[in-house]
């Protein structure tokens, strides 16, 4: 009879009859309350019908009768990640986490979804979705049976064998029994989200959990083994630092612990912090959270100290006041652009790569002005350079490269000198224009494309650091090798820069000729 009912309870799904394939299902439950079989056909029509939390509780049964069920199992994980997943349907982040819901599916009383519910009585089907409000049986036989079968299946759950290292405890266990030695971190967050829940009637007498019970490591982040700080949990159901779980996803878009592939959740970067799990540090390890949060605002100082260590991008060469536009996809530059953001500087160094010790002697600092993130990780990088500075020591972090710095400032003069210089300054600017102009229009097209425009001369030479800005554009755009910029850029006075660059030019204008042009057309050009 009980296989019977079961083959209509499937031919009554495949016709989208829920409604009857449930009552099959509850008749085989009421026929064989032992049959993990009947629970499972149960399961599957409840979850059809769109009652995923009963559905959830049957599965829970089909477990109890038989732990090593492989598919029922993946089939629960499956449910429980969907309901307490950051992610709705559409695969887009939800503004909230499951805990702030308001639909049935997401009010699950963590300490009800199995023993709690075999004690208490079955839940009304009006209790439903929205169009689903229609009775499921209209007869009162199913509240004896479930009271029936919940003893049943109490007797069958506690007399199941604890597995190894298994720390919780049940319920229904003697008064006199002697208390864990520790209070796990699960049993923590099942305590907190049903009182959260419970009538106000029943919140009167807070739960107060004995000091000697709690255990600061069943709150460690398994990455940095540390208390967690600013937790985030991913779509499969682990929870990690947030600026650990970033770390993880720079190198692997896999959860660390499952490594189930959590690509469409690094995509969104929709990393929203677990509040449950925030309360319950803070009730019960606010001490440890307290210690925990000072250890990071001490670390965010130090990387925020550019004075001490300053972070170092091996890639191409960098001048002050031209953009430079990056690409970055190495998880170590991720990091390093990641932190140069949240620590406020949103500054580096950018220097070439030295065969011997890593990186040149001389270099530009960089600041961020835009960071555009990809769905794979990547992010693309605008920045613009600050200034120039020299290496004094070469350091390491976290997989990047650091050094301490001297910045380089340009030395001013005066008097005759600053005449000269003025001449100087104004026949190279006239040169450089000439040769700018002389150029084919599509290699023009090129460079403005690239670097702008040539900048216009400025009013005071020594107005900045670094002296004018057309200076640094015009060594950006010759064709040099990087040895030959980088000696350039090292140099701190504004007559040497002027002179070299004003050879540059001359060798360049001599190898490659600006072509003749008619009189007439010349005498109309102006320099750009």
């Amino acid at each position: 009879m009980c296989r019977l009912l079961g083959r209509r309870a499937e031919l009554h799904m495949e016709m989208s009859n829920f409604r009857q394939a449930v009552q099959d299902g509850d008749a085989m439950c009421r026929l064989t309350p032992l049959s993990p079989k009947a629970h499972y056909v149960k399961a599957l029509a409840l979850n059809k019908a769109g009652y995923n939390e009963e559905a959830l509780q049957e599965y829970f049964y089909c477990l109890a009768l038989k732990p090593d069920w492989t598919s029922v199992k993946l089939e629960t994980q499956k449910m429980l990640s969907e309901m307490f997943s950051v992610f709705k349907k559409d695969g887009l982040p939800t503004s909230s986490l499951p805990h702030h819901q308001t639909g049935p599916a997401s009010q699950l009383k963590p300490a009800s979804l199995l023993l709690g519910s075999l004690h208490s009585t079955p839940r009304r089907w009006s209790q439903t979705p929205i169009g689903r409000r229609e009775s499921l049986s209209d007869t009162g036989a199913e509240t004896k049976s479930s009271c029936e079968d919940s003893k049943t299946l109490a007797s069958v759950v506690a007399a199941l064998p604890l597995p190894p290292g298994l720390k919780r405890k049940f319920s229904d266990e003697p008064q006199g029994s002697a208390p864990p030695n520790k209070l796990p971190r699960k049993v923590l967050c099942s305590d907190e989200s049903s009182s959260s829940q419970m009538p106000a009637a029943c919140c009167s007498e807070r739960r107060e959990v004995p000091p000697q019970l709690l255990d600061s490591t069943d709150m460690d982040c398994s990455v940095c083994m540390r208390l967690f700080y600013e937790p985030v949990t991913t779509p499969c159901g682990h929870t990690f630092c947030m600026k650990c779980l970033e770390r993880c996803l720079d190198h692997n878009p896999n959860c660390p612990l499952c490594k189930e592939n959590i690509t469409e959740y690094l995509a969104t970067r929709g990393y929203h912090k677990t509040l449950l799990m925030e309360e319950v540090l803070q009730r019960y390890l606010s001490e440890e959270l307290a210690e925990r949060s000072k250890v990071h605002q001490e670390e965010m100082a130090e990387l925020s100290n550019l004075t001490r260590e300053v972070p170092i991008f091996i890639c191409t060469m960098a001048f002050p006041t031209i953009p430079c536009p990056l690409q970055v996809f190495e998880p170590c530059y991720r990091l390093m652009i990641r932190r140069s953001m949240e620590t406020g500087t949103k500054q580096f160094g950018m220097c070439i790569a030295d065969d011997i010790k890593g990186f040149a002697d001389y270099g530009c600092m960089l600041e961020v002005t835009d960071v555009k993130f990809q769905p794979d990780g990547r992010s693309v990088v605008d920045t613009v350079g600050v200034s120039r500075f020299r290496v004094l020591s070469h350091g390491h972090r976290d997989g990047y490269n650091t050094a301490k710095i001297e910045h380089l400032e340009d030395q001013k003069v005066d008097g005759e000198e600053l005449v000269e210089l003025q001449k100087l300054h104004d026949f190279v600017y006239e040169q450089a224009s000439t040769w700018f102009t002389s150029l084919k229009d599509n290699m023009k097209n090129q460079i403005v494309c690239h670097f702008g425009q040539l900048p216009v001369k400025d009013c005071d030479i020594q107005g900045s650091a670094s002296g004018p800005a057309w200076c640094w554009w015009l060594l950006a755009v010759l064709p040099l090798e990087k040895r030959a910029q980088l000696s350039i850029l090292a140099m701190t006075t504004l007559r040497e820069r002027l002179s070299t660059t004003c050879r540059v030019l001359s060798l360049v204008t001599r190898k490659h000729p600006p072509p003749r042009r008619p009189s007439s057309a010349a005498a109309s050009s102006s320099p750009l």
